[in-house]
Order: C-alpha cells, then structure tokens, then sequence
C-alpha cells in the first residue's frame, strides 16, 4: 500500500515518529501512539486511528491503574519535560473527573 502524498512529508518528522507511521501503514488495523502534531497530521492523512500518552493515561485512569491523572502529567512535565497545552491539560482532567 503506497500513500505517496503523505509519505511525501515523513522527511519532516523524527525517526521514530517517521518509522511508527510505516509500520502502521505495513500493519493495516494498528493503533499509532503519538503525541508530536506533525506525526498526528500526517498519520491521519493516511487514515490511521492513533492515540497519544493522554489517552492511555486516561484509559489507565478509568481502568483504576492510576490514581491520579494529574499527579502523572506532572511527573512527565517536571521529569521528562512532556509539553502540553493549559486548554489541554484542563480538558483531559476533567474529562478524567480531577
């Protein structure tokens, strides 16, 4: 399966970024997990369904394997330096019931 207008722009992304959209190509029916815009963007051009680090904390939240949504994306804020957006963030935690 070829998506040459998409695959056009894989040389603007990272590696990873970049190699997580072939396999998913290759692998029809694969859940991408990114969370870079440009990834986004060019993933959903070739209609792939994704998920980022929000939505798996999410999950993981109302599975009960964490406890606090927001005491996680401070983690990945203060340790790892994870960006995310107020309007964002304020979404997801409520969403989240925090």
């Amino acid at each position: 399966m070829t998506h040459i207008p998409a695959v056009m722009f894989l040389h603007d992304l990272g590696r990873g970024e970049a190699e997580v959209i072939i396999l998913a190509v290759e692998h029809p029916g694969s859940l991408v997990i990114l969370d870079d815009r440009r990834g986004r963007l060019v993933a959903s051009s070739l209609g792939l369904t994704m998920i980022g680090t929000l939505g798996i904390l999410l999950i993981a939240k109302r599975r009960g394997l964490i406890q606090s949504l927001t005491q996680e994306i401070g983690y990945l804020q203060t340790r790892i330096g994870f960006r995310i957006g107020a309007d964002l963030k304020a979404r997801v935690l409520q969403e989240a019931g925090e």
